[in-house]
């Protein structure tokens, strides 16, 4: 009984998947927060990011709309719901994982019937949360957040210094967009 379970797990180890990921790191608006109920598949929670880019004094907007995966940041914006639907300006530093575009024809307005353009990602993290430039949510760091997810993290790893460059570029933007 005992070599058949080594033979699973040594199958099981052979025939483990590898996958090149592609993360988007930004500081964004979050908008248009909404349950999605799609003809085929499983509701799920979805918005939209603003991405500021470029120079702060000429900063310039990247829209995804976002598929949020993983229970804290589904949990994180069911929490900003209320405030975006206020109108509110919602302020976080995000990672997008799985970019993809969505080609559409518009139904009504005065792009009626030209084709768009639509960036598509799911939104993996949420770093942190303004809501109209007060902080409402700082995420604890964490090994993977500052080696940017490309090398596994040591069960035994400590927790960096607030001081670490990750810390201070994000500290950076966030008083840069507010």
């Amino acid at each position: 009984m005992t070599q058949t379970a080594s033979a699973s797990t040594s199958n099981t180890t052979r025939s483990e998947k590898k996958f090149f990921d592609l993360h988007i790191d930004g500081v964004g608006y979050l908008n248009r927060i909404r349950q999605v109920k799609p003809k085929r598949g499983e509701p799920f929670l979805a918005c939209d990011v603003s991405a500021l880019v470029g120079p702060a004094d000429a900063v310039e907007y990247r829209r995804f709309d976002c598929r949020v995966s993983g229970k804290d940041a589904q949990h994180l914006i069911r929490r900003c719901e209320q405030a975006v639907g206020e109108g509110k300006k919602v302020l976080a530093g995000f990672r997008l994982g799985d970019l993809w575009t969505d080609i559409f024809t518009y139904s009504k307005g005065p792009k009626e019937g030209q084709t768009g353009v639509s960036l598509k990602a799911r939104l993996l993290l949420i770093r942190w949360i303004k809501v109209d430039g007060e902080a409402v949510y700082t995420a604890s760091p964490k090994a993977d957040e500052t080696t940017g997810g490309d090398a596994p993290a040591s069960e035994d790893a400590e927790d960096p210094p607030a001081g670490t460059p990750a810390h201070a570029e994000v500290a950076e933007a966030a008083s840069v967009a507010a």
